[in-house]
């Protein structure tokens, strides 16, 4: 059943009672307004549209979790769609906004390097030597990343474009589509910021949940169902079934429209209603798309 609520569209997805309820119960009062910018995002990415649905809802909701914006165009969030699934991307902007949080840090910043910039580094003593003032071409050298905390202890790392391509390459899922491939340097700052916050600087819960499910890939349900598997089997049942009755409830406008449809039927032969009966029962049996 999952594989048919995969196709149900996002937009009609979030109509529904389960799925305002999830969203309500993490966003309260800004669950519409959150609904509505998913719808959004989904109807501005062709490709968003072509993966399987529920899992778009999933991704967002580790949006919704960490109270980031999924608006793409901001940066805290991305939806990447990877092998038949969205999988969540946190953007820089959404780990300053996270170590922000924790109100420990004093000062907090990572820059594209281009050549010319960059004397000389030593990642022993952190010791760098950098000149805004000296670049000679727009060829990307690498990344700087830094931050202060309020304590005074501060940390300074340096990634060449090499060692970016290389981690990303060996850890990145969808490294040849979404923002690696259209926003390069904004995800290069970003591995830069994470790897110098998750190593270095203090980890605060939300953080931490952020780093485990940033880009994880949805799995997939096993065969061999669990208790978990099955509940999460009735949920999508019932949202199937929702789904369908919202599909085959038509409105009426007007009591005279509801005299005529009364009067319609009760003037058909009883072979005709049999058969009008029959056709409703094999739509809500089809597929609700």
């Amino acid at each position: 059943m999952s594989t048919s609520l995969a196709k149900v569209p996002v937009k009609d997805l979030v109509k529904q009672d389960k799925i305002k309820q999830m969203l309500a119960s993490t966003l309260g009062n800004r669950s519409q307004q959150f609904a509505t910018s998913l719808v959004s995002v989904v109807n501005e990415n062709y490709q968003l549209g072509k993966v399987d649905q529920m899992s778009v809802i999933n991704s967002a909701m580790v949006a919704a979790t960490l109270d980031l914006p999924i608006n793409q165009n901001l940066g805290y969030m991305w939806l990447v769609p990877y092998k038949g699934k969205a999988t969540p991307q946190i953007g820089y902007k959404g780990y300053i906004q996270l170590a922000q949080r924790t109100g420990k840090y004093k000062s907090m910043n990572a820059i594209t390097v281009y050549e010319g910039q960059l004397k000389s580094w030593n990642p022993l003593t952190e010791d760098i030597d950098y000149d805004p003032n000296g670049k000679i071409s727009n060829k990307v050298i690498g990344y700087i990343g830094y931050f202060k905390l309020i304590s005074g202890f501060g940390k300074t790392v340096y990634w060449t474009k090499e060692e970016i391509e290389a981690h990303r390459d060996r850890f990145s899922k969808a490294k040849s589509d979404g923002p690696w491939k259209t926003d390069f340097d904004a995800m290069a700052i970003k591995t830069v910021l994470r790897s110098l916050l998750t190593k270095w600087g203090p980890m605060s819960t939300e953080m931490a949940e952020a780093v485990t499910k940033d880009e994880k890939v949805p799995q997939e349900v096993d065969t061999d169902e669990s208790d978990a598997d099955k509940t999460a089997s009735d949920t999508t049942q019932e949202l199937l079934d929702d789904y369908a009755k919202s599909k085959k409830a038509k409105p009426v406008k007007g009591e005279e429209s509801n005299a005529k449809s009364n009067k319609a039927t009760a003037d058909k032969p009883k072979d005709d209603n049999k058969a009008g009966d029959q056709a409703d029962q094999d739509e809500l049996l089809q597929p609700p798309f």
